[in-house]
Order: C-alpha cells, then sequence, then structure tokens
C-alpha cells in the first residue's frame, strides 16, 4: 500500500493557559491518500479551521505528528519549511488575500516570486494558468476592479502556478452567489480529477462536502465520523 499524502497521529492543540485555555484539537488521527478529495466539516469553533492550519503547515501541533509522505513535518525549519509549503500546498481563502493595486498576473506569480523563478518563467506560467481559468484577458486589470467570482479564480490561479500536488480551500464559496460559488467548486473537482491534485476543503457548506470523496465531522476538536462518498453504481 503507497504512503499516505498525509499521516496524522494523535494530535493535539490547545490555545490559552489555566482557566483560559481551550482545546482546540483533542486527540485527532487519520490519512488522507494522494489524488483524494476531503471535506473537513463542523461547526464554528469544532476545530477544524485549527486542523486544516496544521496539516497546511501554518501552525504546529502541541502534540502528536503530522508527516507528509512518511516525513515527520516537525523536521521542517525556516526556510526548508517555507519551500515545501510554497512548493507542494496552493491555497485557496475565502478572503481573496489579493493585493488590489496589483495586476492580476502579478498577484498571481507571487508565489513563484518567493521560490526565486526567474521573470519570463513566471509570466509563462501565470498566462498559462489564467488561460486554464479563463482568465487570460484581465491579466493586466487591477485586482480591485474584478467581480467576486473573477477573484477567487485568480486565487485559484495562483494557487496553481507552482504546481501544488495538494490544494487547501477554507470556504472558497464563502463569498460567492451560488452560480459563481457552483463554477467555482467545478473547477476544483475538476483539477482533483482531471490532475490528481488532493483537494482538502474546509467547510461549513453541506452540499460542497458532498462533492468530495470523503468527509471527516468534527465536533469539540475530535473527529466523530470519518465517511466516504457512496460512489453511484
Amino acid at each position: 500500500m503507497s504512503t499516505p499524502i498525509i499521516s496524522v497521529r494523535d494530535v493535539h492543540k490547545s490555545y490559552g493557559r489555566g482557566q483560559n485555555r481551550f482545546d482546540a484539537l483533542r486527540g485527532v488521527s487519520f490519512d488522507i491518500s494522494e489524488g483524494e478529495s476531503i471535506a473537513i466539516v463542523g461547526k464554528s469553533g469544532s476545530g477544524k479551521s485549527t486542523l486544516m492550519h496544521i496539516l497546511a503547515l501554518l501552525d504546529v501541533p502541541g502534540s502528536g505528528t503530522v508527516a507528509l509522505e512518511g516525513n515527520d513535518t516537525a523536521q521542517l525549519r525556516g526556510s526548508r519549511l517555507n519551500r515545501t509549503r510554497n512548493k507542494t500546498f496552493g491555497f485557496v481563502f475565502q478572503q481573496f488575500f489579493l493585493t488590489g493595486s496589483n495586476t492580476v498576473l502579478e498577484n498571481v506569480v507571487l508565489p513563484m516570486k518567493i521560490a526565486g523563478i526567474g521573470g519570463a518563467e513566471r509570466r509563462r506560467r501565470g498566462m498559462a494558468a489564467l488561460e486554464q481559468l479563463e482568465l487570460a484577458d484581465k491579466a493586466k486589470n487591477k485586482a480591485a476592479n474584478l467581480s467576486g467570482g473573477q477573484k477567487q479564480r485568480t486565487v485559484i490561479a495562483r494557487a496553481l502556478v507552482n504546481n501544488p500536488r495538494i490544494i487547501f480551500a477554507d470556504e472558497p464559496t464563502g463569498n460567492l452567489d451560488t452560480a459563481t460559488g457552483a463554477v467555482v467548486e467545478d473547477i476544483l473537482f475538476g483539477l482533483n480529477r482531471e490532475h490528481g491534485i488532493t483537494l482538502i476543503v474546509v467547510t461549513h457548506d453541506e452540499d460542497l462536502a458532498a462533492r468530495c470523496d470523503r468527509r471527516i465531522l468534527i465536533r469539540d476538536g475530535r473527529i466523530v465520523e470519518d465517511s466516504r462518498a457512496e460512489v453511484a453504481a
């Protein structure tokens, strides 16, 4: 059996001390296979966002381990950690985190700039990603002038430019109307199915969760359900 792309073992995470202590995660364990689409669901305060930040190496567990392809991520520090995150992961958040005064292309190529990729290659890959998301005609537009759906597609293009193996999507349709949200969902699941990119979605939208191969329900910092989608005959 192949090594899981992410393996989580007995992860705990607390914030604060004494009376103010809050246990966000209380012993979470599961594996994610490469190419899976997985929804992490739960009410606000359940621990789902904390879990995503730990999976994405944006935060560290208080105890327990997170392994990336069998390698303990606790060994990753400084530039090595940043390089791993930048190269392996793409991020799509509810808040777009675009720089409004910069062009669409400038926003999209930012991860490559951080990775030290040359200008000509950045432009080539940035335009290819915008082409894929049907945004090439907006490359020179200021990001502030885009619609919500265009902004989210720009964010997906930015997530794709370093050819990530995993995309983390945190409430990716939360700021979009239903029709635009459906388009964004189709793009994400298309990337998952056609390119084999592992998709990890954090959401409280049950319809979005139902489109994933697997649904992990978190309540009070614990996994209370881990179920796979029923495949239609």
